[in-house]
């Protein structure tokens, strides 16, 4: 028995909505560990700790335009196969 599944793009509005609050939620994020770092004493563990957390986030956005390339890319192909598998089966 087959079963046949719809895909309607309007679903895609939750993935952009993810990446958004993702992009908003990173740039609030480093302006809070920058401020927490401003408040400890140079060359301390601390200020070094969160030197390196900072540097750490801070690549993850860079990232964002690769990660949703991915995301549409997986789209598109999902249903170009979705419409072939149905016209040539």
């Amino acid at each position: 028995m087959t079963k046949e599944v719809k895909f309607q793009l309007s679903e895609l509005l939750g993935i952009g909505m993810t990446l958004v609050v993702l992009g908003i939620g990173i740039a609030y994020g480093l302006q809070v560990m920058a401020d927490v770092q401003s408040d400890m004493t140079v060359q301390s563990n601390e200020y070094n700790a969160t030197a390196d957390a900072i540097t750490g986030v801070a690549k993850i956005p860079a990232k964002l335009p690769t990660i949703a390339t991915v995301v549409v890319a997986a789209v598109i192909l999902g249903i170009l196969v979705t419409y072939l598998w149905a016209r040539f089966r």
